[in-house]
């Protein structure tokens, strides 16, 4: 349908008169700002100047925490902000068990080069439409994202509760050393070979249907690491970290006797994960120079204090 429009010089001059005679200046009162429209001048708070002291200064790193969730992406998506007492204690932790161990053994110059400059925190964690839950995210290599903050306690924290709390810290862990080893093998690719060690056995998206003990025995350390190449060379680095040597060895030598699903030996599954531990630490040295168990040895040092 095709709409006509036509002008009339009697109606327009009529409804000018109408508009000029309506027009005055009303007065508000009480009108507050909304802040968080941008614009406003938040004036830094204690937990600003130990992000400032602790990152910004020192690695240029940015640790959002006020909440604009155009920073996640997808706005459909529910999420929570974080609660305030949580930020110091996350920021703490990613500089003891992620920043310090790294630049202990691989130098500042690596660091300052190769870490993300931004971090961003959610209070909860982002669920997916399979079930599944996003527990951090790599973008571009020069931003992570954080979630399920809320819920990350250490030792000494009030509502601490070391059988809950110290798989949450773990976790908390591990992200940050997943999501970071993405950033280094999109920067320098691990050898070709670690892609067939799996290969025939990889999951795709029916990881969710898999639990880490049958992971581990077709020979992935998770069952987020039998998804896919990339996720099963992250999944290995961030276990090795997290775990330490004694704990990454636990868990290879309970792979129980027997035979697997899809039909993998213990010896095989067990030897398969030894191989992607030695591709691993002989990619950090290739790549990178960095002595794959020393910064185990750390990582894993800074971590049990808080659990």
């Amino acid at each position: 349908m095709k709409i006509k429009i036509t002008f009339s010089p009697f109606l327009a001059a009529m409804a000018l008169t109408l508009l000029l005679g309506s027009c005055k200046e009303d007065k508000l009162e009480n009108v507050e700002e909304i802040s968080g429209l941008g614009g406003e001048v938040i004036p830094p708070t204690a937990i600003d100047k130990y992000i400032s002291d602790s990152l910004t200064t020192p690695y240029n790193i940015i640790m959002k925490y006020r909440w604009d969730q155009f920073e996640f992406g997808d706005v459909t998506k529910t999420l929570v902000p974080p609660k305030e007492e949580q930020i110091v204690p996350v920021t703490r932790a990613v500089l003891n068990t992620w920043i310090k161990p790294y630049i202990a053994q691989a130098g500042s110059v690596f660091f300052n080069k190769y870490s993300p400059k931004t971090f961003i925190m959610s209070g909860s964690v982002q669920y997916l439409s399979d079930g599944s839950v996003v527990l951090g995210q790599a973008e571009g290599g020069r931003k992570i994202v954080l979630f399920d903050v809320n819920n990350f306690r250490v030792r000494g924290m009030s509502g601490y509760v070391p059988a809950r709390d110290s798989a949450n810290v773990k976790q908390s862990t591990h992200t940050l050393q997943h999501e970071f080893a993405h950033i280094l093998h999109q920067t320098i690719l691990y050898p070709v070979e670690f892609k067939e060690i799996g290969r025939g056995l990889y999951q795709g998206q029916n990881w969710i249907n898999v639990s880490d003990a049958e992971a581990r025995r077709d020979g992935f350390i998770t069952s987020y690491a039998s998804s896919a190449f990339d996720e099963d060379f992250v999944e290995t680095v961030a276990m090795m970290l997290v775990e330490g040597r004694s704990g990454w060895d636990k868990m290879i030598n309970s792979i129980p006797a027997g035979f697997s699903v899809n039909g993998t030996s213990q010896a095989d599954a067990q030897a398969k994960l030894r191989r992607k531990e030695a591709l691993v630490v002989n990619y950090y040295k290739t790549a990178w120079n960095i002595d794959f168990y020393e910064l185990q040895k750390k990582t894993r040092a800074a971590l049990v204090p808080l659990l």
